[in-house]
């Protein structure tokens, strides 16, 4: 017969399954991966805020996509890693904790596709009505798109949160690396059909919406690409919406698979390895992917590092 422990403030993290020998080798993959996604994100969102000459829309936007992978990153990875070091009966976590964790986890997850949508937005309205586009995207409109992809956000991951934490737990034990929406639910001995189908309706509301706005614009930017002779606005649209496209499609394939894994109980260690890649991946390529394709990223990281490196003299 199962020993129950009802609505115990002390849960445990079942963590990530490594054999000892593997142990230490994936500990500090993940410790670089961390390392590296950290200074690209916040280096690039420093340089962005630093120089005038970045000061523009697509950029700031992208600086929400930054933030979103710092925060997500940040509450994830370091609990993580100093749980893989520590024998898995000492993986404690106060429920409150917990509760933060899963709400940062789908905060993280949730506005990385509402900052991708308002980034299609303003590509749209870049290459579809250039003539208009500093009319449309002004600082106000910038605002604007900026409260309304976390504020939006923030109310759905909110409500699902709300949802879990009314039911009394009569278990301890997070089957998860690191605590989610799913994981805090199924401590609950109780019904949990209301979770189930707002989860439902949440994910595939967010999904529906933030593929229907990519698949809009990105067919409305073809059209007038197709329709359009000239050839800079052609070039301009292709580097600019192939980077945003790449980066979204990582982000979404990325969920989908932790998703599907879901519902195979035998894959959960695959299904936690997922969820672990879904958050250094996208988290990790983003800048590097952005960086690459702008034009005057290069030119400043190239300023910046050849004017440090070049004697003045060489440099004339």
């Amino acid at each position: 017969m199962e020993n129950y422990t009802y609505n115990s403030l002390t849960l445990q993290l079942e963590g990530l399954k490594v054999t000892k020998n593997f142990k230490y080798p994936v500990f500090f993959l993940f410790f670089i991966s961390y390392i590296v996604m950290m200074i690209m994100n916040v280096g690039i969102s420093v340089l962005i805020f630093t120089d005038k000459n970045l000061h523009q829309p697509m950029y700031l936007l992208f600086c929400n996509l930054s933030v979103s992978d710092i925060i997500g990153c940040t509450h994830i990875l370091p609990r993580l890693l100093s749980d893989m070091l520590r024998p898995p009966s000492e993986r404690l976590i106060s429920y409150y904790e917990c509760v933060v964790q899963a709400f940062t986890t789908h905060m993280f997850a949730t506005t990385s596709h509402t900052v991708l949508m308002i980034m299609a937005f303003d590509r749209y309205v870049a290459i579809c009505n250039p003539l208009r586009y500093s009319a449309i995207m002004s600082n106000k409109m910038l605002i604007k798109l900026t409260v309304s992809a976390w504020g939006v956000a923030f109310v759905l991951v909110g409500i699902l949160l709300g949802l879990t934490i009314r039911l009394n737990r009569c278990r301890t034990l997070i089957t998860n690396p690191f605590c989610d929406n799913a994981s805090l639910f199924k401590l609950s001995c109780e019904s949990v059909f209301i979770n189930n189908v707002y989860g439902l309706t949440f994910t595939v509301v967010l999904l529906t919406s933030s593929i229907g706005s990519i698949v809009l614009t990105y067919t409305k930017i073809t059209v007038v690409c197709l329709t359009s002779k000239n050839k800079s606005l052609n070039s301009k649209a292709l580097k600019t919406c192939s980077t945003h496209l790449v980066v979204y499609l990582i982000m979404l394939f990325s969920g989908m698979i932790i998703v599907m894994l879901h519902r195979f109980p035998q894959y959960s260690d695959y299904r936690k390895l997922s969820a672990i890649l879904f958050v250094i991946v996208p988290g990790t390529l983003n800048p590097i992917i952005y960086g690459i394709q702008s034009k005057e990223i290069r030119k400043l990281l190239f300023e910046m590092f050849w004017s440090k490196k070049c004697p003045s003299f060489f440099c004339l």
